[in-house]
């Protein structure tokens, strides 16, 4: 048990430490860096470009899911290009069949397009589904986050401004009574940036519990060198 516990533990220190930058980075990117004016509540208007925090966990977890090597990075990140891709297209055209209130054109085409990700499943190894699935779901709900934009009148909002926040005609239908409504192609550029950065961070956890094994490994074998 000791074992396992000490092998596991470079790699969790490593996830840890890169954990908590990005969701730093992140966050504070959104709500403090990347702005369009002061809430008045100690944090700011997010742009339209963001960082959505939650979707890199989750092209992460496809990297370890895949294999954690270097065939693994491109499935994690090639399946998460394809995932935002296929989001896109349902953010855009989904609303020309069938807007609010009826969801049945979000259904439709929702299922039109998971049919062509699994049925590509066919065009070799390269191509990743659960990525693919991972970064659908990870767009999707952001674009549902943030007003579902194209689907509801100005769910993104209008003028994304404090001034136009402050009007129910202009705020949108996002989260936190407008502040995150984004328009549909900002959430999928926001949310495509943010998975690739997941993959990235995959990537980095295993090189860095890689330096931190060796470095453990070096230390524990420094008596016995000045001994000899």
């Amino acid at each position: 048990m000791l074992q396992r516990i000490t092998r596991a533990l470079p790699l969790s220190v490593a996830i840890a430490i890169l954990a908590f930058a990005w969701v730093e980075v992140s966050l504070n990117f959104s709500f403090h860096w990347m702005t369009d004016g002061d809430l008045g509540i100690g944090l700011s208007l997010p742009a339209n470009l963001q960082l959505v925090t939650p979707a890199a966990f989750i092209s992460w977890a496809a990297y370890f899911a895949a294999g954690a090597d270097a065939a693994a990075f491109a499935k994690s990140a090639v399946g998460s290009l394809i995932g935002a891709v296929a989001a896109l297209l349902l953010m855009l055209s989904s609303p020309k069949v069938a807007d609010l209130p009826d969801f049945w054109g979000i259904s439709l085409v929702l299922a039109v397009l998971v049919f062509g990700a699994v049925l590509a499943t066919s065009l070799g190894d390269w191509y990743y589904v659960p990525a693919v699935f991972g970064a659908f779901a990870a767009v999707v709900f952001w674009w549902f986050a943030t007003g579902l934009d194209g689907w509801a009148d100005a769910g993104g909002g209008v003028g994304n401004s404090v001034a136009a926040l402050a009007k129910p005609a202009t705020a949108g239908s996002g989260a936190f009574g407008g502040v995150l409504s984004t328009p549909a192609e900002w959430v999928f550029v926001s949310s495509a940036v943010s998975l690739l950065c997941g993959s990235i961070l995959g990537w980095l956890s295993v090189r860095a519990a890689a330096a931190l094994g060796a470095l453990s490994t070096a230390r524990t074998n420094e008596p016995e060198h000045s001994a000899a």
